[in-house]
């Protein structure tokens, strides 16, 4: 899978959901942002969400552990694997469901679907342009329809407040 670098923009493949974004911040605030629990936690989750639980260890097989927890009060835990890390350019994990241990549960656990991957990856590129940050992230496989629908809308929605947290910082 290529991904995306310099300045040219790609085609996503059919089960890639990208998503492109820019911050008005520079880019090592923006990834630490990413790779900060204490930052991590001021932005992770869709809106409504907090993020009251998040451990890092940012190296290549280190594990990354959070739970973002809904307005109404329920956990969603997730953990994954970072395969590979650039500072501060790019970094790429494993992404699964996980209970408050640790475990990688099923995604059913969470209420997906059948066509949820167990596991999926997550790619973000972290570009220095005058001053701003473009984010390209890349979550697959996806397949289309409604739970990427709504992936995306989570995205979109945690980086708002990522977006948000960086005008403050």
């Amino acid at each position: 899978m290529a991904i995306r670098g310099g300045s040219a923009a790609r085609k996503p493949e059919a089960q890639e959901l990208v998503i492109e974004r820019i911050f008005d911040a520079p880019r090592d605030l923006v990834f630490k942002a990413w790779t900060e629990p204490e930052r991590v936690k001021r932005w992770w989750g869709p809106k409504g969400f907090t993020c009251p639980a998040c451990k890092i260890d940012l190296r290549p097989g280190g594990v990354y552990h959070s739970c973002m927890r809904s307005p109404e009060g329920k956990d969603y835990w997730g953990r994954g694997v970072y395969l590979e890390i650039v500072k501060p350019e790019r970094i790429v994990c494993t992404d699964c469901f996980s209970d408050e241990k640790g475990n990688v549960v099923s995604p059913r656990q969470y209420g997906m679907s059948p066509d949820w991957p167990e596991e999926a990856k997550i790619s973000a590129t972290f570009e220095e342009h005058s001053g701003k940050t473009i984010l390209t992230l890349v979550h697959y496989p996806i397949k289309p329809g409604p739970e990427r629908d709504m992936c995306h809308q989570g995205w979109t929605e945690s980086l708002d407040k990522l977006e948000d947290y960086l005008a403050t910082t």
